[in-house]
């Protein structure tokens, strides 16, 4: 059986260039479905589901976002267009869509939007590090197994591309993703168990969940340590029933001290007691970096039509020496930009820089540690803006970074900068 990396819907009219998009995602790897009109959508994702969406910039992109935020659907959007003036694809992404596609489409666009959500595992799946080698080969060899697994591990380490290795292994026919960080608990109840007609004003019809439309695939629940406590009890009573599909998860946060806070229940943690796979972090796997590195290059170069650029031996000690606290999904971003800026057929020091174009530094070998003697009597408004601060400086100032290591959103870093500043607290960059 063919193991699907991700459910999209493509919404437009037949024919032409729009279809031919239809093609390029199923060689992909993608499980397509065809609809002419908004509506018609609709009714496939009340039905079916989604892993993502394709729509046709030449529609109402706005009325649409709009109408899936009254049904609350989280699905991802892309909006596509052929010769589409640019008032339409700024107010497809104001209205809310992920990205926008020009049409006739390319090959390597499409494939990079799927890419971007899908999280394919041949991208990030490569090393020698042992404990890495150790834990995707226990992944894989669960895959087979019903029964859930957990993977663990900071983010950008590559969680989601384990768990497409484990489906890959498991002979499922779908991978959906469902995100529980940042999500609202209505939002996400519906995406996981569905609604009734008339439940709320926004339920215009019957929708089914993805406990439901995952069936004979696998569901995965990324980030499921920011699962609200009112949904942990329905998730491990829907993991019981028969027919369920088979259940992975995720986890940047420590789940033992999450039931100890009370903020996770036990036995929720309990199934996942046959499998509980932890990935390392970038900066552990030694020569990784390198060979992550090249992988990328290659990649990136291909899709920007240019040859694949050397690394000089500065970029690669650089490489070696940074501690990536974004771990693999940083370091493909940054291999991504050095493409871009290597202009001359090789990839130098300064060509390794972080979105914001500031060059990255060597993690500081010999930093001090933090100690819970050097916290105490301080208040813990103190010791949280010093964590944020020096974050945020370890990162040269990229937000992003920052926020993902210290596991919030970047809409919550903004708002805690902000906070800083107002205060008289200078901040690095000045929020």
């Amino acid at each position: 059986m063919d193991c699907t990396i991700v459910r999209m819907l493509l919404v437009g009219p037949a024919g032409g260039p729009f279809r031919e998009a239809a093609q390029i995602a199923r060689d992909a790897g993608a499980q397509v479905e065809l609809a002419d009109t908004p509506g018609e959508a609709l009714k496939i994702l009340r039905e079916r589901g989604s892993g993502m969406v394709m729509i046709d910039v030449e529609t109402d992109v706005p009325a649409f976002l709009a109408d899936l935020t009254e049904e609350r659907f989280a699905v991802p959007v892309l909006a596509c267009g052929i010769d589409a003036p640019a008032e339409r694809a700024v107010a497809a992404i104001r209205a809310g869509a992920a990205d926008y596609i020009p049409l006739p489409p390319d090959r390597e666009l499409i494939a990079a939007a799927i890419r971007q959500i899908a999280a394919l595992p041949e991208q990030t799946l490569t090393g020698e590090d042992q404990a890495f080698a150790r834990a995707l080969s226990f992944a894989r060899a669960m895959g087979p197994s019903h029964a859930p697994i957990l993977i663990s591990g900071e983010r950008g380490t590559g969680k989601q591309s384990v768990a497409h290795a484990v489906h890959a292994a498991s002979g499922g026919n779908c991978f959906h993703t469902i995100e529980c960080n940042g999500v609202a608990p209505d939002i996400l109840s519906s995406e996981l168990f569905g609604h009734d007609e008339g439940e709320f004003p926004g339920a215009r019809a019957t929708r089914r969940g993805a406990f439901t439309t995952a069936r004979g695939g696998t569901l995965f629940l990324r980030d499921i340590d920011h699962l609200p406590g009112a949904l942990q009890h329905r998730v491990l009573d829907a993991i019981d029933e028969a027919g369920a599909p088979r259940l992975i998860a995720s986890n940047s946060r420590e789940l033992g001290a999450l039931v100890e806070a009370g903020r996770f229940r036990a036995d929720l943690l309990a199934r996942f007691a046959l499998a509980s796979i932890t990935i390392p972090p970038l900066r552990d796997r030694g020569n990784d970096m390198s060979l992550l590195a090249g992988n990328f290059l290659a990649r990136f170069a291909a899709m920007e039509g240019r040859p694949v650029p050397r690394l000089s031996p500065e970029a690669l000690s650089l490489i070696q020496s940074y501690d990536w606290p974004g771990n693999v999904a940083e370091l493909q971003e940054a291999m991504h930009r050095a493409v871009l800026l290597a202009d001359t057929g090789q990839v130098d020091g300064d060509a390794i820089v972080l979105a914001d174009g500031s060059r990255i530094r060597s993690a500081v070998a010999d930093a001090p540690e933090a100690t819970v003697e050097a916290l105490v009597g301080r208040t813990v408004e103190e010791v949280e803006r010093a964590l944020i601060l020096q974050t945020l400086e370890r990162c040269n100032g990229n937000r992003t970074s920052a926020s993902q290591i210290l596991g919030i959103s970047v809409r919550t870093m903004r708002n805690k900068l902000k906070a800083f500043v107002e205060a008289g607290i200078s901040t690095i960059p000045a929020a």
